[in-house]
């Protein structure tokens, strides 16, 4: 989720753009190998409660600063460009649909993360190499206005064959597969559920039908989607939108004064399962403060931390969930899913084939 412009949007201030943050620096703020201050490059979801960050800062010495980067393509994509003087000492928010390309072009340098073993291995997409560490998952899905729905007296799609359906013409924006981690998801999802030969066709359906594409996730979520708090304010009048499943609870969970039920919906039978990693950048400066950091991304205290925070689930085995977050939000029962080098394989002629097909 992208929290912080979700935070925004929830108390009516509209969209934001935040390049830096984080605790005040100290005399090596520059970085380097004996620097106290550790730099996570991130895109715009990371989020983590300050008591939380402070307590790691206390016990490791060192010093966290954030650089935010927009959505995590755009994070991934400037991060290979820079890879030989990065910003930062960790990159975090590099997923499933874009690992094959972060470790293509040796973006990270290996590093086992102490607790790794409390790591489902479900999420261990490179256990061999340990370039990358499964930090949390979430589904990418279908979300939809349940009061939109509610007054034109129509049932909310559930599939994705419902999408292509006449009844939701010109209802769906998603975001664009070549710019934003979401849209990619949504792309591979249909790849996964429809196989070569069948997933052009669907999206052919799905022109069609007036489904919407825009640059990323603020502007579909906050500005195009009715049933988001920006989108209610913006007059949004797009009642389905390509986000998360765990965006319902966040939607209940930043509203004032909350409501009983969340205002949105999931179909769930149009989601993808994305896991999202942190990795030790390769030139990094201060790789004992970034090795510190990744262990603490995947310690107890941060993973049981994330699901309010980030509104992602946490990866390590055992820890726990806040009721709050899976009342509203559960995750899928029967997600799609694909392998990594399938990703690696098809991804680049997916992208562009669709771009064609959908975009131009």
């Amino acid at each position: 989720m992208h929290t912080k412009t979700f935070v925004a949007a929830a108390a009516g201030l509209g969209l934001i753009t935040l390049s830096a943050c984080g605790s005040s620096g100290s005399e090596n703020a520059g970085g380097g190998s004996g620097s106290k201050t550790v730099t996570l490059v991130s895109h715009s979801s990371w989020a983590v409660s300050d008591d939380v960050l402070a307590a790691f800062e206390k016990e490791s010495g060192y010093q966290v600063k954030v650089l935010e980067d927009g959505d995590a393509g755009q994070a991934v994509n400037k991060a290979i460009l820079t890879k030989d003087n990065p910003q930062g000492d960790v990159l975090f928010g590099v997923d499933n649909t874009l690992l094959s390309r972060a470790l293509d072009n040796g973006l990270f340098q290996p590093y086992e993360a102490e607790g790794l073993a409390r790591v489902g291995a479900a999420h261990q997409l490179d256990k061999d190499g340990h370039r990358v560490t499964p930090v949390d998952f979430g589904d990418i899905c279908v979300n939809y206005d349940k009061q939109w729905f509610a007054d034109h007296k129509l049932t909310p799609p559930a599939t994705l064959d419902d999408l292509a359906e006449p009844a939701y013409k010109n209802l769906l924006v998603t975001e664009n597969a070549s710019t934003s981690s979401p849209g990619l998801g949504f792309l591979l999802g249909t790849a996964a559920k429809y196989g070569d030969d069948g997933w052009q066709d669907y999206w052919k359906k799905l022109k069609a039908n007036g489904v919407k594409v825009v640059d990323g996730w603020e502007q579909a979520y906050n500005e195009e989607f009715s049933g988001s708090a920006g989108g209610k304010k913006a007059k949004a009048d797009r009642p389905l939108v390509v986000s998360y499943a765990s965006s319902p609870p966040a939607e209940v969970i930043f509203a004032d004064p909350r409501p009983k039920d969340a205002p949105t919906g999931v179909a769930t039978g149009t989601c993808f399962r994305q896991t999202e990693f942190a990795g030790l950048l390769s030139n990094a400066k201060n790789p004992e403060g970034g090795k510190a950091l990744i262990d603490f991304l995947i310690s107890p205290r941060f993973q049981e931390d994330m699901p309010l925070n980030m509104f992602v689930y946490p990866v390590t085995e055992g820890a726990e969930v806040p009721a709050e977050f899976t009342r509203y939000g559960p995750a899928a029962r029967a997600p799609e899913t694909m392998e990594p080098a399938k990703i690696a394989e098809k991804r680049d002629d997916w992208v562009k084939s669709w771009t064609s097909l959908v975009v131009k």
